[in-house]
């Protein structure tokens, strides 16, 4: 099948590797533009780009989409029979959606209608969901309105946001090449609106920890932005990264924040009326270490407000 594939970071490599493996015609791949960062101003592909250029494949980086003409003009002519994206990062417009004969096709990366947006992964994590899962879907002019065409699940236990989405991708993949292979004996399935949920996207300022909500949903909090953005919370001025932590049964009257025990396995925090006990953390140019270690060489008083 003549396909071009839409998407942009790592999460869509596994879905572009298994089409070119599947030995599907990949005409295009369609990115987003380099990204500049750094002091030095080094250039950084997407890691989307990486992979195609591997494997030989033709890359497209438009700032825009909409109303690029010429952009238009290139789709037209290469008269794909499927668009694939995955992770894309851009609201694809109409023309674009009714050009393939064989339409385009999402791959998300969660059970829909829950979690429709951006971070699905990381708030299937902070929610406390037991499953989370891919849907294939048939895109439409909404925000993952479209209906769906294939599901897999996972269940999440005690996955981090890295973990999981690793896993993810390679589910991804797999059910993209399944489903691409029976198109044309799926009977699509109506999202009910009524179900759905949102999943925004995550900025730095959200891994701040709020040490007034629950210790189980600071804990979950943790693991679903691990590794980005992370959580993180002040001493002081210090800014004291939280990796690992346990929620415990303990009540707890000290204000939120404040540092109740200390000992080598881990370090008590007053959170939404219980007890968070930190068991990773990162100092400020350091790597990540369990407190175990950090005690060695460093100490943190009872009765530290953290906030």
């Amino acid at each position: 099948m003549r396909i071009v594939y839409m998407g942009t970071p790592d999460f869509a490599v596994p879905s572009l590797t298994a089409l070119a493996e599947a030995g599907h015609d990949v005409i295009y791949v369609v990115t987003q533009p380099d990204a500049v960062q750094g002091r030095g101003k080094k250039v950084h592909f997407p890691p989307v780009k990486e992979k195609a250029l591997e494997l030989g494949i033709e890359v497209l980086q438009p700032q825009k989409i909409k109303k690029n003409e010429e952009f238009r003009a290139c789709m037209e002519a290469a008269s794909p029979d499927m668009i694939v994206v995955a992770a894309y990062g851009k609201i694809l417009p109409k023309w674009l959606l009714d050009l393939p004969e064989k339409g385009c096709i999402n791959v998300h990366g969660s059970l829909l209608p829950r979690f429709r947006g951006a971070a699905p992964i990381q708030a299937a994590i902070a929610s406390g969901d037991e499953e989370t899962g891919i849907t294939i879907m048939q895109m439409a002019e909404g925000l993952d309105t479209g209906d769906m065409l294939a599901k897999a699940s996972t269940p999440i236990d005690s996955k981090n946001g890295e973990e999981l989405h690793d896993e993810l991708a390679q589910l991804g993949a797999d059910l993209l090449i399944e489903t691409i292979g029976r198109i044309d004996e799926i009977i699509p399935e109506k999202q009910d609106d009524s179900l759905s949920t949102y999943a925004p996207m995550i900025f730095k300022k959200d891994g701040h920890i709020d040490f007034t909500q629950d210790p189980q949903r600071v804990e979950r909090t943790m693991r679903a932005y691990d590794p980005w953005p992370g959580t993180y919370a002040y001493n002081g001025d210090v800014m004291i990264k939280f990796w690992k932590a346990e929620a415990l049964d303990q009540p707890c009257s000290e204000a939120p924040g404040t540092v109740v025990a200390v000992g080598p396995e881990g370090i008590d925090i007053s959170c939404g009326g219980h007890i968070l006990r930190a068991t990773v953390i990162q100092m400020p140019g350091k790597r990540r270490v369990p407190v175990k270690e950090f005690l060695k060489g460093n100490a943190i008083e009872i009765g530290t407000v953290l906030g």
